[in-house]
């Protein structure tokens, strides 16, 4: 009795607290001791289900988000996919695409790629440019020097960056690491005769350049005098070039057209809207130096349809031009600023790049002046060999004697450089 007393004072005391049923075992038999009852009962003991944690209990897997890098790392060693069911389910990623991934994380560090395979460079080169490796200001150039310097034509063969005007100020390096390009379009960017793209031009890395596009560029004779001058003197620069559009560049005068004479694979030339004064003189002078003939339809090499940016590297001049156009969005005041102008009699300065329709109205007023090269259809002439005398194989010899006399004469006139061209020359 002095037990259970003492028991039921402990339960019954404020300092306690409820820490559940409490069990007695007292003469064989098993007691439950209720908090609050006061007293003891006898009760058959109830079977509990075995609960390793509480039933509040949960487990949220949490990763380490201290360094955002690393975390994208370790994921991307998954490949994460849903079955029908809806079920997660994932596998590892193979080895190769580990290793591609870090290199392409890292690719600025290359020392070289001279010697590497085609195919996975390609990989790499994509890899890169899905996480934007070539964006960057500095790291950016350097590992697309890298790939430029092994790969040529397969980085980028065409170029397209007609109206560009702001991808060229911003990427004037990256676009300048290009080699082997074969078509160029740099129409309607207003370059001008001093600019920096212009004279990279006549180096070595784009005599490959067989088709260039320089419409409404503001060029004037002086530009293609510095264009020409490695061709018409170190014959170097665009030597291998056949098509060529100067049209809407009103510049150029008479004088300047005798410089592209030194272009003497040209099939195609179009200097509509130029400043030409004797345009009958200038027509028999390319008909008889070149051998081009004028056209009286335009030609669908001037139609800047076939030239296209082609190469690995073709999403990342998407990506170029993106950042640029986010870079100078409209802000939203700027139509009540104008107003402001409006208000006070003050005219707004415009700052967007010209359009070539309005240029190119006026070269369809002015005259289509687009020349191209016949090609010689011996197939329409009759084949007899009676018709072949004598007179004519002795005529065939005189010419194949008198063409070394020539290549000497035309040799002594190229040399005959003036003033101009020798300060030009020692620039190179």
């Amino acid at each position: 009795q002095n037990w259970t007393r003492g028991m039921s004072y402990c339960l019954h005391s404020e300092s306690y607290v409820d820490a559940g049923p409490i069990y007695v075992r007292e003469n064989g038999e098993l007691h439950v001791v209720k908090p609050g009852a006061g007293g003891i009962q006898n009760v058959t003991p109830k079977t509990r289900p075995f609960r390793l944690f509480p039933r509040g209990f949960s487990v949220e897997l949490c990763m380490n988000r201290e360094d955002d890098r690393a975390r994208r790392q370790r994921t991307d060693h998954f490949i994460f996919t849903y079955t029908k069911e809806g079920n997660l389910r994932y596998s590892a990623k193979s080895l190769f695409s580990l290793v591609l991934g870090y290199i392409s994380d890292n690719v600025d560090h290359i020392d070289s790629l001279i010697g590497f395979p085609e195919q996975i460079a390609e990989k790499l080169f994509s890899a890169a440019e899905a996480r934007q490796k070539f964006t960057e200001p500095v790291t950016g150039l350097r590992a697309l020097q890298k790939f430029t310097e092994a790969y040529g034509s397969l980085v980028l063969c065409s170029l397209c960056l007609r109206n560009r005007y702001l991808v060229i100020s911003e990427k004037l390096e990256e676009i300048k690491s290009f080699r082997e390009l074969t078509c160029l379009d740099l129409s309607c960017c207003k370059l001008g005769d001093e600019h920096e793209l212009l004279e990279h031009l006549t180096k070595e890395a784009l005599s490959s350049v067989k088709r260039l596009l320089l419409k409404d560029n503001s060029l004037s004779d002086t530009g293609l005098r510095r264009m020409t001058a490695p061709v018409r003197v170190l014959k170097k620069g665009l030597e291998n070039l056949l098509v060529l559009d100067l049209s809407c560049n009103p510049k150029i005068t008479d004088a300047g057209i005798r410089y592209l004479l030194s272009f003497k694979k040209l099939n195609c030339l179009d200097i509509s809207g130029t400043g030409l004064k004797d345009v009958n003189a200038v027509i028999k002078r390319i008909q008889t130096q070149l051998g081009l003939v004028l056209s009286k339809v335009p030609l669908k090499e001037f139609d800047h349809s076939n030239c296209k940016t082609e190469g690995w590297a073709e999403q990342t001049v998407l990506q170029w031009e993106q950042a640029v156009m986010e870079a100078t969005k409209p802000q939203d005041n700027v139509s009540s600023s104008t107003a402001a102008l409006h208000f006070y009699g003050k005219t707004h300065r415009i700052e967007e790049v010209v359009k070539c329709k309005l240029v190119e109205t006026e070269t369809n007023a002015s005259g289509n002046l687009q020349f191209y090269k016949e090609k010689v259809q011996n197939c329409l002439l009759p084949l007899k060999k009676e018709v072949v005398d004598s007179h004519e194989l002795k005529n065939r010899k005189k010419r194949s004697l008198a063409e070394p006399e020539r290549e000497r004469t035309s040799k002594q006139k190229h040399l005959c450089l003036t003033v101009e061209d020798w300060d030009l020359l020692n620039t190179y």
